[in-house]
């Protein structure tokens, strides 16, 4: 089972997307894409 993928989850959550302009994301959709993921805490 080395070879073994797994599926990465969908990123929802309460604020949902940002920085989109009002359209919607999935995963699906940045598949072959650069996507840069930003996450702090203050």
């Amino acid at each position: 089972m080395a070879n073994a993928r797994v599926r990465a989850p969908e990123l929802t959550g309460k604020g949902g997307w940002l920085n989109t302009g009002g359209d919607a994301l999935s995963l699906a959709s940045l598949r072959g894409k650069i996507v840069i993921l930003d996450f702090w805490i203050s």
